[in-house]
């Protein structure tokens, strides 16, 4: 495979309205079908009108940046200072929405467009109806990469190519299943086509020749194949974020417990996690002996039928008010702590007759 990656010069200032299909036939006259075009999506909000004004510098600008960034965003994944990571409307996850103030009027702001796949199979038909030629389009911006430094350019719209070429199934030469293998196909030729774009040339189309594949003969999917579903999400948040949420979900545990018996050793863990926060002489201790725990657990006041495993927790003696509204504090630390591990529990009286103060169903 030889793949060239040409530079479409002379496509100039675009302004709201423009057609951008006549405007790269008239740059680039030599396209071909097969030919895999990567415009900018900065040219495409242009020409679709996709442009907010806003004063020129001040903290007046700061405000209405704030307002649009505010406006095109689904969710905030994280803050730092005056840096957002967030989610936009279309599902990207993306610096400042990816709102744009580069190669544009001072008193402008350029802001996606409202559907690059929408984009991308638009200027595709316009291409394939006025001039003939069959080319799939990716329309093509700039992102950041979490643990990495610096950007690349990926794909937000994509028509007529399928985003992800999907090895899962594959043999490789050493006879192994491929069975993860997706790659972002899209993705790389527009981290192609910016390679002969730049930021500073005012060069927003590139074409990739001799890439191994026929035009769809529909558009396909788009760009929205590349969105990853929330549920198979690792890093929905900044860490920052994510250690607040948990937070805020330990100062709010539910009660229940859990359908199977715990590992012990998760048990262990959270006990050792809380030993050295808890108060001097707090005892927690993890009821194993079978015997032992369904003696015991007969005689807790409410102890649920669902429950496999018993804890008891003891402050130190003799106690004070203070003290136990330190050991209680003490115990919801445990909880806490048993909730990272993937442990609900029940709070309830302890047995009669031990010198526990509090039980813990889990």
């Amino acid at each position: 495979m030889n793949l060239e990656i040409m530079p479409v010069h002379g496509i100039g200032h675009v302004s709201e309205g423009d057609d951008l299909a006549s405007m790269i036939m008239s740059a680039a006259p030599w396209l071909r079908d097969g030919d895999v075009l990567v415009v900018t999506s900065k040219i495409v909000s242009k020409a679709e009108g996709r442009l907010v004004d806003v004063p020129a510098d001040g903290p007046e600008r700061l405000t209405a940046r704030a307002e649009v960034l505010a406006a095109e965003t689904a969710r905030v994944v994280a803050a730092r200072g005056a840096t957002r990571i967030v989610q936009t409307h279309h599902g990207f996850v993306m610096a400042a929405a990816g709102i744009d103030a580069s190669n544009v009027d001072k008193t402008r702001l350029v802001l996606l467009p409202v559907d690059p796949d929408a984009s991308a199979r638009a200027l595709r038909a316009a291409l394939r109806q006025r001039y003939g030629l069959d080319v799939p389009i990716i329309i093509s911006d700039t992102m950041g990469r979490p643990w990495r430094n610096g950007l690349t350019d990926v794909a937000l719209g994509v028509a007529g190519l399928d985003a992800v070429h999907d090895h899962r199934g594959e043999v490789d030469p050493y006879g192994n299943e491929l069975e993860l293998t997706q790659m972002a196909v899209v993705d790389e030729l527009a981290g192609a086509g910016e390679l002969v774009k730049g930021k500073c040339d005012q060069v927003p189309v590139a074409v990739v020749r001799g890439y191994p594949t026929t035009p769809r003969a529909d558009d396909g999917l788009g760009a929205r194949a590349l969105i990853r579903d929330s549920s198979l999400d690792l890093f929905s948040l900044g860490t920052a974020e994510a250690r607040a949420a948990g937070l805020a979900e330990a100062a709010n545990l539910p009660t229940g417990t859990g359908p199977t018996a715990p590992d012990p050793a998760a048990i262990d863990r959270a006990i050792a996690v809380v030993g050295a926060t808890v108060a001097p002489g707090t005892v927690f201790t993890h009821v194993t002996d079978p015997a032992t725990h369904d003696q015991l657990a007969s005689t807790v006041p409410g102890w649920p039928a669902a429950a496999n495993t018993l804890l008891l927790a003891a402050p130190p003696t003799p106690v004070d008010p203070f003290g136990l509204v330190r050991f209680g504090a003490d115990v919801h630390r445990l909880r806490a702590a048993l909730a990272a591990e993937g442990l609900p529990s029940t709070l309830l009286p302890p047995p009669p007759g031990t010198s526990a103060t509090a039980a813990l169903a889990l």
